[in-house]
């Protein structure tokens, strides 16, 4: 068999130095599998992801608006921790919880080190805006002004910009006895304004809020008439604060500061909903006015101003954080995609095909029905998952569509394509997930517009999250039925396929098709869970699967057989999954892990997981694949998953695992999913024992697994 060989040699290339520990199984000490010292704290590592992030800000081997976006998506990530991650944190330390994990930290713990971290993350995140990436960009014609560059004309533009755009919209609101504090939304840019001076009605108001309007950009482009380069913006908030005094007439603004709250963002829904849809459309609307979990102000917002904020929204000076620059550079991003400068971004590539799919005019069903089909996104084109749903929805012979979207928006031409099917008088089932978070109100949206359109819809289970991807075509052929299907690990979403990574599937293999028939009739239907013949599934066998993939090395490693584990995934944190891996490198596996994101485990650990490899992937894609390999004693398994070594996805998710059973795909998943990745010395870094990740330098020939698969499967321009 060709995969056993190949994969043989491929091992024998040692993806890392294999140490030689005089470690025997009798000699090891099982109880250091529960040592909390022997797990990183979740949020911890989380935060280093994040840190790892603005690195790639920081590198200025990156394209320099690039570099830009990097910074952008820090604090994107950055809000998303706060309003998830703290949050939770902070409701534990508000109900006295001591309970901790497999890292033995309590909330309080967990709290005081993020706000460590956190501090050191955003202070060199404004160095880099103020000390490098401005400048950078102004000597290349890219300018954001500050109030005292401005010229005359330029005023004169800014002040009509005020008066006629954003003076119609705004609300001013003076604080005192008639009007309390108000409820501000979540992640909006507010100014908190002093003021001297009586208004009309005789009233010293001493504060004032203004929150800016949501439908104007943060960041405005000058025209060029009275541009003073190429490229010229000015902040929304320095108009404000520059005509602040507009919006008081009468009245003099001592001081203009911004600032921004962000709110717990989970939805807490009341077990006794008698509707899912009705009951996250009603709990949508108190989102962005959950509980406080943090503030944050400019640096030069005096003390007083802070107290007084902080009282307002019953938060510590713990939650405060100061900022030198706009409050939300996030808000910077759109600037990235306008600028119309492909000097200054990564060169433009054109996904490919695999060579079974580019016949012209091809049927998908003869295609697939002829072998398994592999896809690799982005690096080959999402198109055919489109192609296969455009031809079933037009084909007379297929009889049903079965369809999990977890993140889709209506108008999308996955979504088209399964109205033309209902529209066909095909059957058509989707199963949505409205509570992918911060996509439940596109979920919404897109359930109304295929119920509308005949589709018959399905919002899953309650109390999981379906996050599986899975595709079911029923067709019919001659006198039998025959099932396609296509799995991924990544999204329906057209757009995410152009810049995260994910495998897809395309098979006619019966027990699959079986296996996800059965997997439909558990979401949509009711009954007990029944075996399947080729695919693991949470939250029954997925967690119970891989726990036994993994003792088969440990057993083979004991027995003095070769033993190998080679897994990539997005995070790795359910605690018996690490256990089992430390047991596993205690009896000599050797394991190498790629993991982009949360990484619970510690490798390089003296008798624990000396034999275990960390390492984390960074570049201009979003590496989301999960691709997992074991030995399994010289018969090779390959599979993908929906699923990461996490708690929620093992244990309360509905995802799915599936075997790559032709051998020479196994191999080429083998050859490009995961072999580049250990050999890529520009954007990988490897974890410490400590915690800490140590970015991979080399003096030899530069290597990105991103950069060799763009150009080995697709199209990329050369600068």
């Amino acid at each position: 068999m060709l995969l056993p060989h190949l994969v043989s040699t491929f091992c024998a290339d040692m993806l890392h130095t294999p140490i030689q520990s005089e470690i025997t199984m009798k000699d090891v000490d099982l109880s250091a599998l529960t040592l909390p010292e022997n797990f990183i704290n979740r949020e911890l590592s989380m935060l280093e992801f994040n840190q790892r992030v603005l690195e790639m800000a920081c590198d200025q081997s990156v394209p320099l608006l690039e570099r830009l976006r990097f910074l952008c998506i820090c604090t994107s990530n950055m809000d998303e921790f706060f309003e998830v991650r703290v949050a939770v944190q902070r409701q534990k330390q508000a109900l006295g919880s001591l309970a901790v994990g497999a890292d033995g930290l309590t909330a309080s713990e967990i709290l005081s080190r993020i706000r460590s971290r956190v501090d050191e993350i955003v202070t060199r995140q404004y160095q880099l805006l103020n000390d490098d990436l401005l400048p950078a960009m102004r000597s290349e014609g890219i300018s954001f002004l500050h109030r005292n560059e401005w010229t005359d004309e330029q005023k004169q533009w800014i002040n009509g910009f005020f008066k006629h755009e954003l003076l119609p919209v705004l609300t001013p609101i003076g604080l005192d006895p008639a009007h309390p504090f108000p409820r501000l939304l979540s992640k909006i840019l507010n100014f908190m304004i002093s003021l001297e001076g009586k208004d009309a009605f005789g009233r010293d108001s001493k504060f004032a809020v203004v929150q800016a309007p949501r439908s104007i950009p943060r960041v405005i482009r000058l025209p060029e008439d009275i541009a003073t380069s190429e490229h010229c913006y000015v902040f929304l908030s320095s108009i404000i604060h520059e005509n602040v005094d507009d919006l008081f007439p009468g009245m003099r603004a001592k001081s203009c500061h911004q600032f921004r709250i962000t709110r717990d963002s989970e939805i807490d829904l009341d077990e006794e909903f008698k509707d899912l849809k009705q009951a996250i459309a009603g709990e949508l609307l108190e989102r962005r006015f959950g509980h406080p979990v943090r503030l944050e102000v400019s640096n030069r917002c005096p003390q007083e101003l802070t107290d007084y904020l902080l009282r307002q929204f019953n938060l510590q000076e713990s939650d405060l954080y100061r900022v030198e620059g706009p409050v939300n550079l996030y808000r910077m991003s759109p600037v990235v995609d306008e600028i119309n400068r492909p000097d200054l971004k990564f060169p433009k590539f054109e996904a490919g095909l695999p060579e079974v799919l580019k016949e012209d005019e091809l049927c998908m069903f003869s295609a697939i029905r002829d072998k398994d089909i592999l896809l690799h996104h982005p690096f080959q084109s999402f198109e055919p998952v489109v192609e296969l749903l455009n031809q079933a929805a037009a084909d007379p012979n297929v009889l049903a569509i079965k369809q999990t979207l977890y993140r889709a928006v209506p108008g999308s031409p996955i979504v088209n394509a399964l109205i033309k099917a209902a529209r066909a008088s095909k059957e058509v089932i989707a199963v949505i997930e409205l509570r992918a978070r911060y996509n439940e109100e596109d979920n919404i949206a897109l359930a109304d517009s295929l119920s509308a359109a005949g589709v018959q819809v399905v919002y899953g289970v309650v109390g999981y999250k379906t996050h599986c991807k899975m595709m079911l075509i029923v067709r019919r052929e001659g006198k039998k039925l025959r099932r396609y299907v296509h799995l991924g690990t990544g999204n329906y979403h057209t757009v995410t396929s152009r810049f995260y990574t994910d495998l897809g599937l395309m098979t006619a293999d019966a027990n699959i098709g079986e296996d996800v028939h059965r997997i439909f009739q558990q979401l949509t239907g009711m009954g007990k869970a029944t075996k399947l013949k080729s695919m693991m599934q949470a939250p029954f066998t997925l967690h119970s699967g891989l726990l036994e993939y993994i003792r088969i090395e440990t057993s083979n490693a004991k027995a003095g057989g070769k033993a190998r584990i080679i897994a990539k995934m997005n995070g790795l944190e359910e605690p018996e999954m690490i256990r089992a891996l430390y047991e596993a490198s205690m009896a000599g596996v050797k394991v190498d892990l790629i993991v982009r994101g949360i990484c619970c485990l510690r490798p390089g650990i003296k008798g624990v997981s000396e034999n275990i490899r960390v390492r984390s992937i960074l570049g201009r894609f979003l590496e989301h694949t999960r691709v997992f390999y074991f030995f399994n004693g010289g018969e090779p398994e390959v599979m993908f998953s929906s699923a990461d070594w996490m708690t929620r996805n093992q244990h309360h998710r509905i995802e799915t695992c599936f075997p790559i059973n032709d051998p020479k795909l196994a191999v080429h998943v083998v050859n490009s999913a995961l072999k580049p990745y250990f050999s890529d010395n520009t954007g990988a870094w490897n974890l410490q024992s400590d915690g800490a990740y140590q970015r991979v330098r080399s003096k030899a020939k530069s290597r990105s697994a991103q950069l060799e698969l763009m150009e080995d499967m697709g199209r990329l321009e050369k600068k």
